[in-house]
């Protein structure tokens, strides 16, 4: 089963970056050749999709222009950023990768702001059961079976170092290291779960939302990994007053609702 899931996970990870990267091509050419631009581009975290493209919607309703939204994992945005990819705004899934742009100086100075929160969980196929409470005692190997932990790529995705922080923090990583289904961003491992192959998966709270093909198993203790926080930022040399209009719209009470409607928490 895992050469099969895999092997998924290598052409759905494969596809979002190329579906990022070709936006990203296709906007460099049309810069270069003076078309006229498809307007804000916003670069952001798969698991901000559903909650973004909602966001979106509110916005054309309040008479804005639709923004063009690229999501992949928040390392891939990052870097294409970082290659002249052109962005007018970042949301990304942690601090790290916003740290990461903001070293380069592609990332507005005094611009970034907090949009949202999240919380990790555990997640199985199938429909609802009582939860379980996640510690040390939890025997998370065991509930495994034969099967891997579908998650994020500890190395390079913040959903898989939070989930690592986590597993460490209550000293469940090392029955489970060998297990893993290491994938390019959350919605990826969101996905092998809700196909049945992965028999349990971390992913955001948010995540679980957009997917009723699965259930909570239990929430991770938020003290276990970092705070899970989603920073937006102006890229240097986009769209900046475009850019402002849309990072204050994410801080507006329609925005606020739609996050929490969407499993997230408040940016405060």
């Amino acid at each position: 089963m895992y050469f099969s899931v895999y092997n998924k996970r290598i052409r759905v990870t494969l596809r979002s970056f190329l579906q990022a990267l070709l936006l990203a091509l296709a906007l460099q050419a049309s810069a270069a050749v003076g078309a006229p631009g498809p307007g804000l581009t916003v670069f952001a975290a798969a698991s901000l999709q559903n909650a973004l493209e909602a966001i979106d919607a509110a916005r054309r309703r309040a008479g804005e222009a639709p923004a063009r939204l690229a999501f992949a994992a928040s390392s891939t945005l990052a870097r294409q950023i970082e290659r002249g990819a052109p962005a007018d705004v970042y949301v990304s899934a942690d601090r790290d990768w916003m740290h990461y742009l903001a070293a380069r100086g592609r990332i507005a100075e005094g611009s970034q702001v907090i949009v949202a929160r999240n919380r990790l969980v555990l997640i199985a196929p199938g429909p609802s059961t009582t939860p379980v409470t996640i510690g040390p005692a939890f025997r998370l190997a065991e509930r495994l079976g034969g099967g891997r932990l579908a998650l994020g790529d500890p190395d390079h995705v913040p959903s898989g170092r939070y989930a690592k922080a986590a597993l460490v923090s209550l000293g469940l990583w090392s029955a489970v290291a060998g297990r893993l289904a290491p994938v390019g961003n959350v919605r990826v491992a969101l996905a092998l779960v809700a196909r049945g192959e992965a028999p349990l998966g971390i992913v955001y709270a948010s995540d679980v939302v957009a997917e009723p093909s699965v259930h909570v198993v239990g929430t991770f203790p938020p003290d276990a990994h970092p705070p899970i926080v989603y920073p937006a930022a102006i890229v240097v040399g986009g769209a900046r007053a475009a850019a402002q209009r849309y990072i204050a719209f994410l801080r507006s009470a329609p925005a606020r609702a739609e996050f929490l409607r969407q499993g997230f928490l408040p940016a405060e």
